[in-house]
């Protein structure tokens, strides 16, 4: 199955992980090579019906400053999306009833793990 469509079933669990309350974080991970952008964390804000994410884009280089953006559940979607492949190959959802894998492998094929929670509570993110 191709890796979008797998994509659109796991960013399903995102968005009811985010309207259950249990969202802990979202982390991109994964590169092939050693790329300047290091990771990408969403954290969330509120997870009321206007759901606000902190996204925070880590960077490796000390010189250059990481960026955090305050966005909605689609803006942080479009987000995720573009950095997909480029150059990330797996993001992993946490929340506070399981962890979900989502990866990318070389022929551009997309899968799903789920394994056992890592976070117990939800804690919100301030911007630094």
């Amino acid at each position: 199955m191709s890796y979008q469509e797998v994509f659109t079933e796991f960013w399903k669990q995102v968005e009811e992980s985010v309207q259950e309350g249990n969202f802990a974080k979202l982390t991109m991970a994964k590169t092939i090579g050693k790329q300047e952008l290091k990771n990408i964390f969403v954290r969330p804000m509120s997870l009321d019906s206007d759901a606000k994410l902190l996204v925070k884009h880590r960077y490796r280089s000390r010189e250059v400053e990481d960026k955090e953006l305050e966005l909605s559940l689609v803006e942080t979607k479009n987000v995720i999306q573009e950095h997909l492949l480029n150059p990330f190959f797996s993001v992993v959802l946490f929340t506070t009833e399981k962890d979900v894998i989502f990866k990318i492998n070389k022929k551009k094929a997309g899968s799903i793990v789920e394994n056992p929670p890592t976070f117990s509570d939800v804690i919100l993110a301030e911007r630094e």
